[in-house]
């Protein structure tokens, strides 16, 4: 990449505002490839160089990803327009202006959600061309049974007069205590309200809904309700190659 100024890189990786890495710089507590930088305009070439801010190294990246256990009563948003946004569940040091969610959850559905600064693995995630799965698990109102299943995976229903696709229902998620009032659900699109609305068309209704993978990341079963942490390398990668993209950057 070309050269940035130091004051924008370092405010891309979140370290402060402008105001405030250039009061670092004329304190002398920024390096870039050892030496000591203190003009906050002071242009280099990130992707190339080794910063260190405060004694600590910092790792230049393009893009930003993490992932966030969704607890109900937030609004998949990162404004406060209609509720309590997702966002204001994250720790000081994740916060960030540009990210995106990938996909919606409904204000009252729990579980894994994705959140990125890159627009275009956001764009093939969500997109029904990539037929990305997502997984849930459901809880409802009466017993699932096999002609749900036989229908589901059948792609017999629609919604809004267009045709589903596929989709593979699960009775009893736990083979150690059958209960069919319990299930996981996988899908490869993303409707408003799509679980929903899929059962509520066999006469059933979702009473709990928990999203618990979306494409090849699960939700760690050690993240607590409302947290959250930065995705892996491996994880990352993992999801651009889901997508037909080459590398995360």
């Amino acid at each position: 990449m070309g050269k940035e100024r130091l004051d924008k890189i370092l405010g891309h990786l979140g370290v402060g505002t402008r105001k405030e890495i250039h009061r670092l710089a004329r304190a002398g507590l920024i390096t870039v490839d050892g030496e000591i930088i203190t003009d906050s305009a002071f242009k280099f070439d990130p992707s190339l160089a080794r910063i260190e801010v405060a004694g600590e190294r910092l790792e230049y990246q393009t893009y930003f990803y993490l992932m966030l256990n969704k607890p109900a009563g937030y609004i998949t948003s990162t404004k406060d327009r209609d509720g309590i946004p997702i966002t204001a569940l994250l720790p000081e040091e994740l916060q960030r202006d540009d990210w995106m969610p990938v996909g919606r959850l409904d204000k009252d559905t729990e579980g894994l959600l994705l959140l990125t600064t890159d627009g275009e693995l956001l764009h093939r995630l969500t997109h029904p061309r990539w037929k990305v799965t997502k997984r849930y698990y459901v809880e409802l109102a009466r017993p699932a049974t096999p002609d749900d299943v036989a229908v589901f995976a059948a792609g017999d229903l629609e919604l809004d007069g267009e045709a589903l696709q596929p989709a593979e229902l699960h009775l009893s998620p736990d083979p150690y205590k059958p209960d069919p009032y319990k299930v996981e659900l996988v899908i490869r699109e993303g409707r408003f309200h799509q679980v929903k609305r899929m059962f509520a068309a066999r006469g059933n209704e979702v009473t709990y809904l928990k999203r618990v993978a979306f494409g090849p990341i699960w939700l760690p079963a050690d993240l607590p309700l409302g947290g959250s942490r930065k995705l892996t390398a491996e994880e990352t990668q993992a999801l651009y190659h889901a997508v037909g993209l080459a590398n995360a950057k």
